[in-house]
């Protein structure tokens, strides 16, 4: 009896661990494919390096040399990325090289601003004062430039020539920009125009017609602005939104006689941009008299009273001396003196002179810009489709009555006016339309949704085989390759066990235990191996389906021949 019991204790309180877990064989099973997996992943982990960020694009060599420099000093790794167009370090040491090169003032770029006068020395001479800040002037400009979205990186030349006391000698300024665009990138006309006004309002007496902009393939894109006979873009838009909104107006009167599609218009409108202003002053004569305003008068009158000098003929009679005055009693005669001698008689002269308000008229006219000089308009009406026959659409023909009522509203609409010569053509003619050729309808199993349906479904499907395979003929074989004998030596065991002393119960014991540990790792090593070629065969079905599927077929001929 006490043999019995000590087999039985000696299995369960006294057995080591061991030799409980080969009681449960999938327990190791269990423990070791975690186990694997954890070092997997571990290993995997080791030897990722760490997660790589940008640090700068698109360097200068001389940048690229001095940040590469800098990043070995302070001890960074770094690497470059495929296409050696980024300088790469760890992510997490992005910021802190960020700052680090930005104390030492790297990447300096490949323009200076403004920055450049603060380290003027004492004594600079005004040449090397001048050259400098054209320089700054130049980087700055580049720089605003930079910030447009299409544009990588630009460079601007400035001509500023010297400048002279006369002014028969006086040159203006001029200006280059070179203009590299990103990859896939383009700029449009505004861009450019903004760009030149920008450099133009930068430089003193620069004008925008002295400035050229061409890009990295030495396209010259500020020829846009010069093609277009001194029109801005804002005046080509402004006269292609009139003209558009002519047209629609034009389709949205005639839209509810003739139906939707069946009318097309366009309108060609002459702008007139120039600014114009008359000033007219006119002047009229007083046509009624007496009712004219006196702006001055002015009257001088002077007068000469007359003298007793002698007169009429030479002679002894005229040649008198002056008699002794009298007071007569009766005034004498004019002309006449005593003794018969005439006397010359007083002179009056009296002068008027009158300004008069005359009428003026001052007119100031300014007309704006944007004027419409002329208008051509051209409308096409198709035929009105009517039931005719079997059922059949027939298209007729607009009546004149229904053309001039069509004109009409065409004409008031575009508001029509002979004096400013507009002109408006009314054609009604069929549309043509296009043949519609009836495609062949395909059979459902060359439809291109139910071919990836197939597919996507076959793909599927071989999996699901793939994996029914596996479990049949590998898993369920093995596992009762593992479990059959750690069951038979239990079996072959016990008995020996409970019939032998304790000292050879320890032994066979023993025995048992390296049989069944030999066996466990035998078993590991299995499960491993096969482990691996489970991962293989997942890899292989996942990249290449098609030979899988082959390849089960040749088994199954195989099998059945």
């Amino acid at each position: 009896m006490n043999a019995a019991v000590g087999p039985e204790a000696a299995m369960g309180a006294g057995a080591p661990l061991l030799a409980q877990w080969r009681a449960k064989p999938l327990l190791p099973l269990m423990i070791g494919a975690s186990a694997a997996v954890a070092l997997v992943a571990a290993l995997l982990l080791w030897n990722r390096g760490p997660d790589y960020g940008v640090l700068y694009s698109n360097l200068s060599d001389r940048d690229g040399g001095a940040i590469i420099a800098s990043l070995q000093q302070m001890n960074i790794p770094y690497k470059f990325s495929e296409g050696g167009g980024a300088l790469l370090v760890a992510a997490n040491k992005v910021p802190e090289a960020r700052l680090r090169l930005a104390a030492q003032g790297l990447p300096k770029g490949g323009s200076v601003g403004f920055e450049l006068m603060d380290n003027q020395k004492f004594g600079t001479s005004q040449f090397a004062e001048q050259v400098n800040y054209q320089r700054a002037l130049e980087g700055e400009l580049a720089r605003s430039i930079n910030a447009i979205a299409a544009v990588d990186s630009a460079r601007v030349h400035l001509a500023m020539p010297k400048p002279s006391l006369f002014v028969r000698d006086q040159k203006k300024p001029s200006a280059s920009v070179v203009l590299t665009l990103h990859q896939g990138r383009s700029i449009d006309d505004s861009q450019i125009s903004a760009i030149v006004h920008l450099v133009s309002s930068s430089v003193p007496e620069l004008s925008a017609k002295s400035i050229t902009v061409i890009d990295q393939a030495g396209n010259l894109l500020s020829a846009a602005n010069a093609g277009m006979r001194g029109l801005d873009l804002s005046q080509v838009k402004y006269a292609q939104e009139i003209e558009q909104g002519y047209i629609r107006r034009i389709e949205a009167i005639l839209l509810p006689i003739v139906g939707a599609n069946n009318v097309h218009a366009q309108v060609a409108a002459e702008v007139d941009f120039s600014v114009v202003e008359n000033t007219d002053e006119k002047y009229r004569p007083n046509q009624e008299p007496g009712s004219a305003a006196i702006r001055s008068q002015q009257v001088s009158e002077s007068s000469q009273p007359g003298n007793a000098l002698p007169g009429g003929v030479p002679g002894a009679l005229s040649n008198q001396p002056p008699v002794n005055p009298v007071a007569p009693i009766f005034a004498p005669a004019a002309n006449a003196q005593p003794g018969g001698v005439s006397v010359n008689p007083g002179n009056t002269r009296k002068d008027g002179t009158t300004n008069y308000e005359l009428d003026r008229t001052i007119r100031h006219v300014q007309q704006g810009a944007g004027g419409i000089k002329r208008l051509s308009v051209a409308v096409v009406v198709n035929y009105r489709s009517s039931p005719g026959a079997a059922g059949k659409v027939v298209a007729q023909a607009l009546t004149a009555a229904e053309l001039e009522q069509i004109r009409n509203l065409v004409k008031e609409t575009m508001g029509f006016s002979a004096e400013r010569g507009d002109s408006l053509n009314v054609v009604n003619s069929p549309f043509a339309s296009e043949a519609v050729v009836a495609s062949p309808e395909l059979p459902i199993w060359r439809q291109p949704d139910n071919i990836a349906l197939a597919k996507t479904g076959g793909q599927y499907l071989l999996l699901g085989l793939l994996g029914l395979y596996l479990w049949l003929a590998v898993l369920r074989p093995l596992l009762r390759k593992h479990l059959q004998p750690v069951q038979g030596a239990l079996a072959s065991a016990l008995p020996g066990l409970v019939s032998a002393s304790p000292d050879q119960a320890d032994g066979m014991a023993a025995q048992a235990q390296a049989q069944a540990q030999a066996q466990a790792e035998s078993r590991v090593r299995d499960e491993l191996r096969h482990q691996e070629n489970v991962k293989y065969l997942h890899e292989v079905a996942a990249k290449d389906p098609h030979t899988v599927a082959m390849l089960m077929k040749h088994w199954m001929e195989e099998k059945n021949g």
